[in-house]
């Protein structure tokens, strides 16, 4: 599976963007699918994560009510809706798979098989 994500940029602190992760290859297998981040200086983080339906979602806490994960088969892409960034959301983000059709989410980045080559977020103050 290759993932390719875009849609990073500079804006400012209170504004929105649209991350979109697009899948390609292995068709025929399910896949969950997350969100990391890794801040200068600091280690990878978990953001969000949906199962291969879209009917499970999980946020690390300091994005929630923020941020949303969402999928469209259709598509096979991937998307994280941020709203009202902070400073702190500064950091480049990675789309991640992981082949599995259950209802679980996967939070530990160790899980995942399948890594896009990140996109760059940076919010000013």
């Amino acid at each position: 599976v290759q993932l390719q994500a875009s849609g990073g940029g500079l804006v400012q602190a209170g504004d929105s963007l649209r991350l979109s992760c697009a899948a390609s290859g292995r068709a025929g297998r399910s896949y969950a699918m997350g969100w990391f981040r890794r801040a200068p200086g600091k280690e990878r983080e978990f953001v969000a994560a949906i199962n291969w339906s879209g009917g499970s979602t999980h946020y690390t806490d300091s994005v929630k009510g923020r941020f949303t994960v969402s999928r469209d088969s259709a598509k096979n892409t991937l998307y994280l809706q941020m709203n009202n960034l902070k400073p702190e959301d500064t950091a480049i983000y990675y789309c991640a798979a992981a082949a599995a059709s259950t209802t679980i989410v996967f939070v530990n980045g160790d899980l995942y098989e399948y890594w896009g080559q990140g996109t760059q977020v940076t919010v000013s103050s």
